[in-house]
């Protein structure tokens, strides 16, 4: 016969030899319950639902806006000039802007940069309006030109 795990336990088989060769007992009344539902017993609780989501969204990191100095503000003055006097001729310049999107849930946001052609400047809301080429076509995006970061011409 066998012994136990160590030498000082008793062999399991002579413990337990009134019940160790007994069929498993199946309730006549119930079905046997199927390995799903059974190992469904044993999964871990959510006590706290939501909880995996908030943590997530606490550690999720946000950029701060960074405020253009007195020379980056001057230079996107004479971008904005320039694209303004392009559009008086007829032309439709491609720009690369980048620009901050504040973050809906917490403070921050992110930058992100938009290549397309600008279709007007509109001075008096303060947004510049571009025409999107890619994506949802002939839809028109407007920019707060207080959110613009840069502008760049484009290829």
């Amino acid at each position: 016969m066998s012994k136990g795990i160590t030498e000082k336990e008793p062999d399991p088989e002579i413990v337990y030899a009134d019940i160790f060769r007994h069929p498993h007992w199946q309730s006549p009344a119930r079905p046997s319950m199927s390995l799903y539902d059974r190992a469904a017993q044993f999964a871990p609780f959510a006590a706290l639902t939501g909880y995996e989501d908030m943590i997530g969204e606490e550690a999720r990191i946000t950029d701060r806006r960074i405020e253009p100095g007195e020379a980056e503000a001057d230079a996107l003055n004479e971008t904005l000039a320039r694209l303004q006097a392009a559009l008086r001729k007829g032309e439709k310049p491609t720009v690369s802007i980048t620009r901050f999107v504040p973050d809906p849930l917490k403070a921050g946001g992110k930058y992100e940069t938009i290549t397309d052609a600008v279709k007007r400047i509109d001075t008096v809301r303060g947004r510049i309006v571009l025409v999107r080429t890619e994506g949802y076509g002939d839809r028109n995006i407007e920019i707060s030109l207080p959110d613009i970061l840069e502008i760049r011409d484009s290829p």
